[in-house]
């Protein structure tokens, strides 16, 4: 294999077993692209436009020059500095544009064969290496007749190698000036503005930086997995949101379906109830005017027989009427009183007398009966029989004879000693415990003092710091203070709300197998104030707290 290196300009040729027609066709092809290419963006001319130096650009390229020269005073050429104190025109290099349209077919579609190599000039193959100091880009083929020299550095290929020219003494970028933190030249080293730097190889710099990027790398790499794992979490809590939220779309549309299928049912009964008050009304007054319809046929005849009597003029016929058939109703005529009518057992009843307290008590047993079952479908089981256990109350409790009320008593009760009784703090639990499904309760507290409610678990300390609830991770519960907040506190965080109080009446709900415990204040409109989410591990028991002269709570739901 014999090979061959030729000096053309500034550009070294390295080539392998290559005709003399391919050297020079080669050559040719590199020196034609200098020419057609633009100095700015080292591509082949892309509708070149002339200055009035004489120098050629693409029209994109020089325009976007001139824009970062706005307001400099003057306008320069790239290649030669020659300075315009107004933007010129750019016409248009109609030639040049011509040929290197020409040009630009023999040159790879990109995508295709990618940078292609500079030697390669009868058919365009693509590139695999690029060499800084020749200035070429090389294929499999030419590559391997490349020189071996340190001089001749190789990256990956590109045809855009102004930036790794100095722009100053246009040499190869071969040292890094660690004061100033730039790239330099070797002239920039000996002459140029970094004399006396402290520089380095850029490969010794490269890996110095590289060696501080990799710590970098391993502060942020599991910075980026935790971030990961919060987008994982989040998007995990999108999901279940969006299934709890079709999940509950689908129990609310059942439940007021079932609601209108109920009160339509009830409609018709009331409706089915009112038609039959009214047909049987209608078939009493009905006979009772058949009736009177008979008695007032019977007397109109009776009236045109006196009638006729009356309008007789032989009185011997008036005086010889049968009295033993009509004295009856002669008597009748003549003592028709009320007395008289009422004997008959002619008696109208009031028109209308449906019974409507029926139909109001029907009306409201049956919404009260909708109600019911609506609450027990939305809270699961009532608490309705939640009481106080007494055996929990600490000696300033004071829980009222029905066990629903706590209120703060300034003087010690000295209750039996209990393991359950709490010791430091005037508390109490209910007696009953939710182990699972849904539940809720309502309270009412005093308008003044501070008053805390909540669930806990039974394991909660009776003694000591721990055993306030809030100050554990046992327990949960909401404070409304002095002050007139809300507030809320789990494992001694608090947590103070936005809400201002404008009623006393509070509900806890309690959703064991979700793991949400949610306060909610009673207001119109109802409100909620805040939801604790937990994995339940015990069941829990209503908490109550009171401190301060007057102050009380109260179970009413």
């Amino acid at each position: 294999m014999q090979s061959t290196v030729c000096l053309w300009g500034k550009r070294t040729f390295c080539f392998v077993s290559c005709s003399v027609p391919v050297l020079l066709s080669a050559m040719a092809a590199a020196d034609l692209r200098d020419e057609l290419s633009c100095s700015i963006c080292l591509s082949i001319y892309t509708d070149p436009v002339m200055l009035p130096c004489g120098h050629n650009f693409c029209r994109g390229c020089i325009g976007k020059t001139w824009d970062t020269q706005e307001g400099l005073g003057a306008y320069s050429c790239p290649e030669c500095r020659a300075e315009y104190q107004e933007r010129p025109a750019l016409p248009r290099n109609r030639t040049l544009g011509s040929i290197a349209a020409r040009f630009c077919p023999t040159e790879p579609e990109p995508g295709e064969t990618g940078i292609p190599c500079t030697y390669c000039v009868l058919s365009p193959v693509p590139a695999v290496k690029t060499c800084l100091h020749c200035e070429a880009s090389l294929c499999d083929t030419h590559l391997r007749g490349h020189s071996q020299s340190e001089k001749h550095i190789l990256i990956e290929p590109t045809m855009h190698l102004g930036d790794r020219k100095c722009s100053v003494h246009e040499e190869l970028l071969k040292y890094y000036c660690c004061e100033d933190s730039v790239c330099i030249c070797v002239s920039c080293c000996l002459a140029g503005g970094h004399r006396g730097h402290r520089v380095e190889l850029l490969s010794e710099a490269s890996e110095k930086k590289k060696e501080k990027l990799r710590k970098v790398l391993e502060k942020l790499s599991p910075e980026r997995e935790e971030t990961e794992r919060g987008a994982q979490r989040l998007q995990e809590r999108r999901r279940e949101g969006a299934e709890a939220a079709a999940g509950e779309t689908e129990r609310v549309t059942a439940l007021f379906r079932d609601i209108r299928e109920e009160l339509e049912a009830l409609e018709k009964r009331l409706l089915s109830d009112i038609s039959r008050q009214k047909e049987e009304l209608s078939l009493t007054l009905t006979e009772l005017i058949q009736q009177l319809e008979i008695k007032k046929d019977e007397l109109s005849r009776k009236i045109r027989h006196i009638e006729e009597l009356c309008n007789m003029a032989d009185p011997l016929t008036v005086l010889q009427e049968q009295w033993e058939s009509h004295g009856a109703a002669f008597c009748g005529a003549e003592g028709a009183d009320t007395e008289g009518r009422e004997r008959g057992g002619i008696k109208v009843p009031a028109v209308g007398d449906l019974d409507v307290g029926r139909i109001s008590e029907t009306l409201l047993t049956g919404l009260a009966g909708i109600v019911t079952g609506v609450k027990g479908r939305i809270y699961g089981q009532e608490a309705t029989d939640l009481v106080l256990d007494i055996n929990t109350a600490h000696n300033l409790v004071s829980v009222s004879g029905d066990r629903k009320s706590a209120s703060y008593s300034l003087t010690e009760l000295h209750y039996p000693q209990s393991p359950e009784r709490f010791q430091l703090y005037a508390q109490a639990l209910s007696s009953r415990s939710f182990p699972s499904g849904r539940h809720y309760w309502e309270v009412e507290g005093s308008e003044s003092g501070d008053w805390w409610v909540g669930a806990a678990y039974p394991s909660m300390e009776r003694g000591g710091l721990q055993s306030c609830i809030g100050y554990n991770n046992m327990s949960w519960c909401l404070r409304r203070g002095n002050n007139n907040r809300y507030s809320v506190r789990h494992y001694s965080k608090w947590t103070q709300l936005p809400h201002v109080p404008s009623c006393r009446r509070i509900r806890i709900s309690l959703d064991y197998e979700a793991g949400r415990l949610s306060f909610y204040e009673l207001s119109e409109p109802i409100r909620r104030l805040h939801t604790f989410t937990a994995s339940f591990t015990e069941p829990l028991h209503a908490a109550f707290w009171v401190r301060g002269e007057g102050t009380w709570v109260r179970i009413i739901h």
